[in-house]
């Protein structure tokens, strides 16, 4: 689906870029700062933050550069685009939150087995606490223009900035507690808001190979496509819909129609070419392919038993939906496509139950009937 870009003066890649290099900026004034006060306060907490800002400010630079890759035109090796790198490089940003994640769990244990005594000032906490201010927003800010434009790639930066947000607030706590008591909580601190982290990154990663390997289709975008498709005049139903991802706003889909069987092939090429041309101009995506089901529509006793082998084929459980029927009086046949739940425990025994009662129904026909997936809404 297109993206909601509430900037209409800037494009989806301007938007990213732009709001990538805030984070670099913003990040970058904040390793500053906090490595000096860090440094100066012998904190390991605050030179870990230091070093988080110093991470997060890299994957800016490589949404950025997977935005960049992604925009490349489509060439001989890469006929449909490059619009999966932003994918790789949400991917790259998730295995970076996991790193910093193990690495500060790592610093957190040896600083509760060899420990050292932090030196807070007044200074350190008026740091610490303008970086929450900044994180939050920058954290607030990422994640909205992320999904303004299903950007990936500035989601995981945007949940990475709520999520330094957090520690600088655990650290300024620790700060506040050690002040008025003495108390170093800061390397058990330290070990909680790692295995945040690790939890957050493993979830990014997670996503981000999740949409690399292929999703289901947007249950949303599928009925919008499907509806648009049977606005087209002449067309009876729309079934099939295989939909492929190849990044943001690059989508490539196939779609059988079902139309009367006294439609001409002029007739039919026309319809498909109304259908490919209404559905990239409305939905945004590109039909590559419109395939077609014939639909009996001059003999009432033929369209009588197809809604009894219709209501043969609901009643079986697992069978979600039937489609692509045609029968043919002369020939003897009779074919359509049953869509079987992946729920089933044995698809292929609910296929067969189902052949096996509408062949009762009728012995005289050589039945077509195909098993079909439950791939799209």
């Amino acid at each position: 689906m297109a993206a909601n870009n509430s900037d209409p003066g800037m494009s989806r890649d301007q938007i990213i870029i732009r709001t990538s290099i805030l984070g670099i900026a913003s990040n970058i004034f904040l390793v500053v700062f906090k490595a000096i006060v860090g440094i100066l306060s012998n904190s390991i907490a605050i030179v870990l933050d230091a070093v988080n800002n110093l991470s997060d400010a890299l994957s800016s630079v490589i949404t950025i550069i997977g935005t960049r890759l992604a925009k490349k035109q489509p060439d001989k090796d890469h006929p449909y685009g490059h619009g999966r790198a932003e994918y790789l490089s949400a991917t790259t940003i998730a295995l970076i939150v996991l790193y910093a994640g193990i690495t500060s769990l790592v610093e957190s244990v040896k600083k509760i087995i060899h420990p050292e005594v932090p030196d807070y000032s007044a200074v350190t906490l008026v740091v610490v606490a303008a970086a929450v201010a900044v994180k939050i927003f920058l954290g607030l800010y990422f994640k909205k223009r992320g999904k303004e434009v299903d950007s990936d790639s500035l989601a995981n930066s945007g949940q990475d900035a709520l999520l330094d947000a957090v520690i600088s607030i655990s650290t300024l706590a620790a700060a506040v507690i050690f002040m008025t008591t003495k108390a170093s909580l800061e390397a058990y601190l330290g070990v909680i808001i790692s295995i945040v982290i690790i939890r957050s990154g493993i979830e990014m990663l997670r996503e981000a190979i999740s949409r690399i390997i292929g999703e289901r289709a947007d249950s949303e975008l599928a009925r919008q496509v499907k509806q648009t498709v049977c606005s087209v005049q002449g067309v009876q139903g729309a079934y099939d819909l295989i939909m492929h991802d190849y990044g943001p706003d690059r989508t490539m889909a196939s779609v059988h129609i079902e139309v009367p069987d006294t439609f001409t092939a002029d007739q039919i090429d026309r319809m498909t070419r109304e259908i490919q041309q209404k559905v990239y101009m409305e939905d945004h995506v590109i039909l590559t392919a419109v395939g077609i089901y014939s639909h009996n529509t001059s003999n009432d006793k033929i369209i009588a038993l197809q809604e009894e082998i219709r209501r043969i084929a609901m009643s079986q459980e697992y069978v979600l939906q039937m489609h692509g029927f045609y029968l043919d009086p002369v020939k003897k046949t009779l074919r359509f496509d049953a869509v079987v739940d992946f729920a089933a425990p044995n698809r292929t025994e609910v296929y067969k139950n189902l052949c096996d009662k509408v062949q009762e129904l009728v012995p005289d026909y050589r039945l077509s009937i195909i098993l079909d997936s439950d791939i799209s809404d």
